[in-house]
């Protein structure tokens, strides 16, 4: 995705505990969703409940209103003019509005806001993610990167604007009376006059489902520390293994500074494991559950061959 969406990203996880939005903003997702992030896009698979891992009477679901405190977010945004103004219509003759002019003053900069959140969760999920971790990576998939959806938010109504440049500007006006002039973004009599360096304008007026709370398979700290160190060791001995085996004077260090691993190699562990050593009677000491987090809405922005 654009780096221009980044700060919205960020800071919608940061302001509304842990919720991140879809990615394309038009995707809907729904608890008991699972997908992987390739190449900075989600690649929606399936869904636990859809697909039979998981009965309906089997599990419990949560529904909650949210602080809609934490659904009002604005970064980089000023409002340099507000005030009352008078029209004339040739049909209904003079009028009066309220007007007001947002300014973004960097690339990125954006103004949120959602109007009585709500979610719907997967309230037992402890009783649920052992059982999903065997079906799948072992007895039904084979995966070893995946998020499912254990959250999924609305809004009565939204509205989301993102400046591509440091002049970004947005002009809105309403003819409601005795409105506050501070309220007037994001309401629903309100109306855009004009906008200037705007990457994305959206207003959405229906509860559709594009906010989330996801879990992550990751690999068991405690094989992943076993692994690293295992290989650690053979590329500090590797040098001395090539001299002998090739029978050939390499130059190299006595000792090699380059010991550390790309956070990538707890997938490459799977990788490594001999025939049958995961199954679905050990697949619980190699997998568990984290929560996805600020590191995976970072993978929304990376691309293959990004610097």
């Amino acid at each position: 995705m654009e780096t221009v969406y980044k700060k919205f990203y960020r800071n919608f996880y940061i302001r509304t505990n842990g919720f991140i939005p879809v990615l394309p903003l038009q995707y809907e997702v729904y608890p008991g969703d699972f997908f992987q992030i390739k190449n900075g896009e989600m690649l929606p698979l399936g869904n636990i409940f859809r697909k039979g891992l998981v009965a309906r009477e089997d599990c419990d679901f949560d529904h909650r209103p949210l602080s809609p405190a934490n659904w009002n977010i604005n970064v980089g945004v000023t409002k340099p003019y507000s005030g009352r103004e008078s029209g004339h219509d040739v049909v209904d003759g003079d009028f009066q509005f309220s007007k007001q002019i947002i300014a973004f003053h960097d690339k990125g900069s954006f103004l949120f806001k959602g109007n009585r959140p709500e979610s719907v969760k997967i309230k037992n999920w402890y009783d649920l993610k052992d059982e999903l971790i065997i079906k799948l990576t072992q007895t039904c998939y084979s995966f070893r990167e995946l998020y499912v959806v254990t959250e999924s938010a609305t809004a009565a109504d939204w509205t989301l604007a993102i400046s591509s440049s440091g002049k970004g500007e947005l002009e809105i006006a309403t003819e409601a009376e005795n409105f506050g002039l501070v309220d007037l973004f994001g309401h629903s009599k309100t109306k855009n006059i004009q906008t200037k360096d705007i990457e994305f304008y959206h207003r959405e007026c229906k509860r559709k489902s594009i906010f989330f709370k996801a879990k992550k398979l990751v690999v068991q700290p405690e094989k992943l520390d076993i692994f690293v160190s295992d290989l650690i060791t053979q590329r500090e001995n590797k040098n001395e293994w090539a001299g002998n085996f090739f029978d050939y004077d390499f130059q190299f260090d006595p000792v090699s500074h380059h010991t550390s691993l790309p956070r990538s190699v707890q997938t490459s562990v799977l990788d490594m494991l001999q025939t049958n050593d995961l199954n679905p009677n050990t697949a619980l000491l190699y997998f568990r559950w984290d929560d996805a987090n600020m590191d995976d809405v970072e993978k929304f922005f990376l691309t293959y061959g990004s610097l």
